[in-house]
């Protein structure tokens, strides 16, 4: 299709979906029109929910000419697959993060979209929201100088708390590094850079966690990743610490400060699109706030941004290749950690621009019905 709506098909009905649907359907320029999960039970319930036209299996919602986008809210183990799929099928990809588990299948659904000139996209698009964006434009106008130094803190006791069915956090491709590093880290490549070099240390507090709500409460389940992550991540002439972890009795999430030459900025939790920046000023004090300006939106951002550069034949924000580069650092740094010494990260990526300012998520700009 070449003008109007943009056909979206979500593959995936578990607990994110909902969030998705919400704002997707509200999105003027896309039309979801179905919703397909390995339950297509579960899936017709969602469907129902959110007003969607047809629900069923991944193979129907591939079939159907009407889809454009697929968005992959599946396990992170099923990225790639999934999304090889879609691709297969001749529809652009939108991916929950991380991109893959690892390089080369990164890299193949990569090419293989350049190979049928479709385009691939991955969440986070927190990065898009008005929080994050009012908190670049201010980095960028030069409000704390020429950034220095970066501290990003991610610290909780771990998921199985509170998520009824948690063993997908604690398996490859989860792990505080891979489920939460992609918001610090695209956050801090589009205030800093790509990444340069990293050094990682860490390790994994226990081999077993236990299910702490729902049906499945009490269930004793393994833990294969490090569930704590600590780094220096390097870029072109700045430095970050990064500290992750599931192991945390101390509550500490959404903490991300740069300093400048001119004073430090609190930036806004990566994890979400709705906070204020507060600014400390060499000189200045007392904090200057500033509240998010620009539109309300959270999840599905990206792939309402996805659609209209597509229609408009310009580059997506939240891309594939900048998805790449963070999946390329937070690889590098469990190299690092298990090889104990510096990783150079071989990827690099153009930062994308900031959104223009006034860019609404429910203005109607592809017209047809």
């Amino acid at each position: 299709m070449t003008g109007g709506p943009v056909g979206v098909g979500i593959v995936g009905a578990g607990v994110i979906s909902g969030t998705y649907l919400e704002n997707l359907t509200s999105f003027p320029d896309v039309r979801v029109r179905w919703v397909a999960d390995l339950d297509t039970d579960r899936a017709a319930a969602r469907a129902a929910e959110y007003g969607v036209p047809r629900s069923g299996t991944v193979a129907e919602l591939l079939a159907d000419p009407e889809v454009e986008i697929v968005v992959n809210l599946t396990v992170p183990a099923a990225h790639a697959e999934v999304g090889l799929a879609a691709l297969d099928a001749g529809k652009h990809l939108w991916t929950e993060k991380p991109l893959a588990l690892d390089r080369e299948a990164g890299r193949k659904l990569l090419d293989r979209a350049r190979e049928k000139n479709l385009r691939v996209a991955s969440a986070p698009d927190t990065v898009l929201g008005a929080a994050l964006q009012t908190a670049r434009n201010a980095v960028d106008a030069g409000r704390i100088g020429r950034p220095l130094t970066a501290l990003a803190l991610f610290q909780v006791p771990g998921p199985e708390l509170w998520h009824p069915a948690p063993e997908f956090y604690f398996q490859a491709g989860g792990g505080p590094l891979l489920d939460m590093g992609p918001y610090y880290l695209t956050a801090l490549v589009h205030l800093l850079g790509p990444v340069r070099r990293v050094t990682g240390a860490g390790g994994r507090a226990r081999d077993t966690r236990v299910v702490g709500s729902g049906p499945r409460a009490g269930t004793v389940f393994p833990v294969a990743v490090p569930t704590t992550v600590t780094a220096l991540v390097e870029f072109e002439a700045a430095s970050a610490q990064l500290v992750l972890s599931f192991d945390s009795a101390l509550k500490r999430s959404g903490l991300v400060e740069l300093t400048g030459t001119l004073g430090t900025a609190v930036l806004p939790d990566p994890n979400r699109f709705d906070e204020p920046t507060r600014l400390h000023l060499l000189g200045h004090d007392e904090p200057e706030e500033l509240a998010p300006q620009g539109h309300t939106a959270s999840r599905g951002t990206g792939t309402l941004e996805l659609a209209r550069a597509i229609r408009a034949g310009v580059p997506e924000r939240a891309s594939g290749e900048l998805a790449y580069h963070v999946l390329d650092a937070m690889l590098a740094i469990e190299e690092s950690m298990a090889r104990r010494r510096s990783v150079d990260v071989g990827s690099t990526v153009d930062v994308p621009p900031a959104l223009p300012a006034g860019w609404d998520p429910y203005a109607k700009t592809l017209g047809g019905s």
